[in-house]
């Protein structure tokens, strides 16, 4: 098993054992999708830690697009930490009513800003724990605020694009998210993982797509994806 330790967290998570012969073939994607997405980046707009953070938590169960349409009239309405704080559930709804989910969403904006006052003194977390122990923050979200605010690549983000992706590239066989992660995080050097998110992301929603995908004319997915090459089965 491999283990690699966080300074942010100071625990060793233990990954699956991997090839030289599989790492290489992750460094061959990793290199192919930088030259063809060098700009690769986190698609929610923000300016500030919290902004990121809350508005990761709107983006569960919604695309980054309509989260980006409701966030400025958001933050406009509420600046800073300790104005979603002093504000009430209510009072947020109205600005994430076009969100899926919306009031648990508010709920839980309002709830996680409370804490950072009270615990935190209105800055965001930089640790795994201390932010998964906020209201509507999982380690994906964790993960985004993370590697996105403070450069600490301490996993990688699966969304349903990285699922996606991690199957028809044959970079792991589960379906389990946690299990996902691992197997990326084994695949790909640590500094890469918060990158490798947004390029497999950035793939997925122009090429790689859930349907009428480009696999068998992108040149990635020829060379890469098990869509492209249907006789030889999932990985």
């Amino acid at each position: 098993m491999t283990t690699i330790r966080t300074k942010a967290t100071g625990k060793e998570p233990k990954l699956p054992r991997t090839s030289d012969a599989q790492r290489a073939r992750a460094a061959e994607l990793l290199a192919a999708l930088k030259a063809r997405y060098p700009d690769a980046h986190c698609e929610l707009n923000w300016s500030k830690p919290h902004e990121l953070l809350f508005a990761t938590i709107l983006s569960a169960q919604c695309t980054d697009v309509a989260v980006n349409k409701a966030t400025p009239a958001l933050f406009a309405r509420f600046p800073v930490v300790a104005a979603f704080a002093s504000a009430s559930p209510d009072a947020i709804e109205p600005y994430v009513r076009s969100l899926g989910f919306f009031r648990q969403k508010a709920k839980s904006i309002h709830t996680a800003a409370v804490a950072l006052i009270e615990r935190h003194g209105g800055e965001v977390p930089r640790t795994m724990e201390e932010l998964t122990a906020l209201r509507g923050v999982a380690r994906k979200t964790a993960n985004v605020v993370l590697g996105n605010v403070f450069g600490l690549n301490l996993g990688v983000v699966v969304d349903t694009h990285v699922q996606r992706l991690a199957a028809r590239f044959g970079l792991t066989r589960h379906s389990d998210p946690v299990k996902i992660e691992r197997d990326l995080m084994a695949l790909f050097p640590q500094p890469s993982w918060c990158l490798l998110s947004h390029l497999l992301i950035f793939h997925g929603r122009r090429a790689c797509k859930a349907r009428n995908g480009l696999c068998t004319t992108d040149s990635i997915c020829q060379r890469f994806c098990s869509q492209a090459h249907p006789k030889k089965g999932k990985p």
